[in-house]
């Protein structure tokens, strides 16, 4: 990379200046690996910030973001998940985006059906900064919704972002997490990987330093610890201190219901989340939850948490409060109104007006809600049950004759547009990911030797790091603890 001295050495001293405290070795090495990436002339510039949890990633990119500003730019920020990019938001004091919300766009097509694809980048000589960038997969996905072709998310944040003339890349994440779904690593921290597919001018820099103020955290020394085994390749019980901790505890099944009651009442239901190995153990919780803290009777009402399982570009296509056309899986919205329940074609709807947990200042708006896996064991409705519906819609539609004009209008309908819906006080891991609460509740389910892999460690250790202010251990067995 081609620098000047002086731009870089100017560079150093305001990052350091943002530092409370004086920075980690590791620290020390980012902010001179920062100072090049922004003094280079080279393209398709990128860095890579990989680190433990407690290691200063998160302080380190908000005082990136706060030079930047006083050099004048406006860096985005981008998360790969609503919740993620609210914890972002918080430390950097700027507004960020998830990916999807940012990078891709709708449009009606020649056929009258959504079309998707990417929204140009009009940006130049502008920072993108990507947090929790171990979630980002090569893996294709479709949307429902019509038009919707396989897409990768990180070939298309790629493509999207180096679109913009002289603009740069920062990938942040820890890759000791649970890489994506169906993926056996995290492509988007692989220098190699990314160097060979993207033709990247790309440096790492790796923080292993846990910072002096964080080892007072019982949650950070412990996830350190996990961290440490999973690097080490040892598989074995791991071992974690609770004792003299105030901020980490063991509970059992007999102490959970008084434990979330009090954690709700402290912290509100919104920054409580209970993280679980199975999508049967989930529902569990949240059916426990809803009837036996929160009182409610019928299947839905307001203020419910309903999480979206499957993307959807259908109904926020024409609401001018919200900046994005998509309803991703993974979303989380609340229930502010239940207006109508009816069945149709043997499947109970509901109308309801919601709005975004992580959004909520972009006000309520209505959409349909599909209820048949809302208090089921299953991740998603099975594609046999989408296609059933979707002939019986089109018989509604034989008078058009044509089938591409009865496929249009079946795409329109509003019971085959219904969002796929989980509730969301208790998510596996995977769908946890990327967010932060201030109380979390970690239920391992049933633990044999033989489950213990480094695969189940950074389940674990993906878990641990979920919690920002207490942790509970719920029905570990005394195997895991000193």
């Amino acid at each position: 990379m081609v620098e000047s001295t002086t731009q870089v050495g100017a560079f150093i001293d305001k990052m350091a200046g943002h530092f409370l405290h004086v920075p980690t070795d590791g620290q020390g090495r980012l902010i001179h690996a920062l100072a090049r990436f922004h003094c280079s002339t080279q393209p398709r510039c990128a860095i890579m910030i990989r680190g433990y949890a407690g290691t200063g990633k998160t302080t380190s990119v908000g005082a990136l973001v706060k030079v930047l500003r006083e050099y004048g730019q406006r860096p985005v920020l981008l998360a790969p998940t609503g919740r993620a990019a609210k914890v972002m938001q918080s430390y950097a004091h700027l507004y960020a985006s998830t990916i999807h919300r940012h990078i891709y766009r709708t449009k009606r097509s020649s056929d009258g059906n959504p079309a998707f694809g990417l929204a140009p980048n009009t940006r130049e000589n502008t920072v993108f900064i990507v947090d929790e960038a171990s979630m980002i997969g090569e893996g294709r996905q479709r949307s429902d919704g019509g038009g919707m072709q396989y897409r990768s998310l990180l070939d298309d944040l790629m493509e999207f972002v180096f679109s913009g003339e002289g603009c740069r890349l920062v990938l942040v994440g820890d890759d000791a997490q649970l890489p994506p779904v169906g993926e056996s690593e995290s492509p988007a921290l692989n220098e190699n990987q990314m160097r060979r597919d993207f033709a990247l001018t790309v440096a790492t820099v790796r923080l292993t330093d846990v910072v002096r103020q964080e080892m007072d955290s019982g949650i950070l020394f412990n996830a350190h610890r996990l961290r440490l085994q999973i690097d080490t390749g040892k598989v074995q019980w791991p071992q974690f201190k609770v004792n003299g901790m105030s901020d980490i505890r063991r509970i059992n099944g007999y102490e959970l219901q008084e434990y979330i009651e009090t954690a709700f009442d402290h912290h509100g239901e919104d920054n409580v989340s209970i993280i679980t190995r199975s999508n049967k153990r989930a529902q569990a919780f949240n059916q426990q939850i809803r009837h036996r803290i929160l009182w409610r009777e019928t299947s839905l009402e307001a203020g419910d948490r309903l999480m979206v399982v499957k993307n959807n570009y259908h109904w926020l296509a024409s609401v001018d409060t919200v900046p994005t056309t998509l309803l991703a899986n993974g979303d989380v919205t609340v229930v502010t109104k239940v207006l109508k329940r009816f069945e149709r074609y043997g499947v109970q709807f509901a109308h309801v007006e919601v709005e975004f947990a992580d959004a909520p200042d972009w006000g309520v708006f209505e959409v349909m809600v599909n209820l048949s896996i809302l208090e089921s064991d299953l991740p998603s409705i099975p594609y046999a049950d989408v296609q059933i519906l979707q002939e019986a819609i089109a018989e509604d539609y034989i008078h058009l004759g044509s089938k591409s004009a009865i496929l249009k209008a079946v795409k329109a309908d509003e019971c085959f547009q219904a969002l796929q819906v989980k509730f969301a006080w208790s998510l596996t891991c995977h769908k946890a990911q990327g967010g932060q609460w201030q109380s979390v509740i970690i239920d391992p389910g049933y633990i044999t030797e033989d489950t213990i892999n480094t695969e189940w460690l950074r389940w674990l250790y993906t878990a641990f790091t979920r919690a920002q202010t207490e942790l509970a251990l719920l029905n570990f067995s005394d195997d895991f603890f000193e």
